[in-house]
């Protein structure tokens, strides 16, 4: 795990505050019920936790002092492990009047369930887990506040057909992909594998559209997020999607498709 400032902080001021009261590392963790081997990680900054800070508050009588301490750390710790150009991407996608996407490989965060969320998650940050699975569910909100987007969702076949978890997980997923598709703000088209290699298969892509301002592009692959700006650049992705978007099932079709693999199951 690496260096953390506000963790390292945390720990600094827990040191602080048990010298000042006198205390051993023993004796503030028979206090706080832990192991004086837990008081040393924290005190170290390696590590915190979400009980540890109101333990900790409750004992010295902090209002709440190191759980904004924790939150702050948690913060950062999930920051570091998102994509990047990714947070500055999810602030846009907030404001943007349409939505286009491209998954190739897996279904796109924005339409993930729980439980497919937390699989995908989980393979690649064990430590907050259950942070990032929340930040992408309260993401979601974007498809179904007042005057939502409209979005445009593109799967490959391939990103269907690979099991991601369990089957249990993968009926949840489907059944949550055909609720969101008949959203009267929402097109789910799949590109079946049989259209073999297309424009669409050099990676994920997003196009956000705006009421005022042009677009903007996020592309992303192995765990490197890139917001495009740059006209020039925007208008390739564009071509890019008007390009794999004439392979695509209709809608009808799709939503056949996604039916035949839940009962598949």
């Amino acid at each position: 795990m690496g260096e953390n400032r506000a963790r390292i902080f945390f720990g600094t001021e827990l040191r602080r505050m048990r010298d000042a009261a006198g205390l051993t590392g023993k004796e503030l963790a028979d206090a706080l019920g832990c192991t004086p081997q837990w008081i040393s990680t924290m005190e170290s900054g390696r590590k915190v936790s979400e009980q540890s800070a109101h333990d900790l508050d409750t004992y010295f009588k902090l209002d709440g002092y190191f759980y904004r301490l924790w939150k702050l750390a948690n913060e950062i710790e999930v920051q570091t492990v998102l994509p990047p150009g990714f947070s500055e991407y999810a602030e846009r996608e907030k404001k943007a009047a349409s939505i286009r996407i491209y998954s190739p490989l897996v279904i796109s965060g924005l339409f993930q369930s729980e439980g497919y969320a937390h699989t995908v998650i989980s393979t690649i940050e064990n430590n907050n887990t259950s942070e990032l699975v929340s930040k992408r569910m309260e993401r979601q909100s974007v498809l179904t506040k007042i005057n939502p987007p409209r979005v445009w969702l593109t799967l490959d076949e391939a990103a269907l057909r690979r099991t991601v978890g369990s089957p249990d997980i993968m009926r949840e997923q489907f059944i949550y992909l055909l609720e969101v598709s008949e959203r009267s703000n929402v097109m789910l088209n799949v590109i079946p594998e049989s259209v073999g290699y297309h424009a669409g298969l050099e990676g994920t892509l997003t196009l956000l559209s705006f009421t005022e301002g042009p677009d903007v592009a996020y592309v992303e692959t192995t765990g490197e997020g890139l917001l495009i700006e740059q006209p020039a650049k925007v208008k390739d992705k564009v071509v890019r999607w008007d390009l794999l978007r004439g392979h695509v099932l209709p809608a009808g079709e799709s939503r056949a498709m996604l039916r035949t693999l839940l009962e598949n199951l």
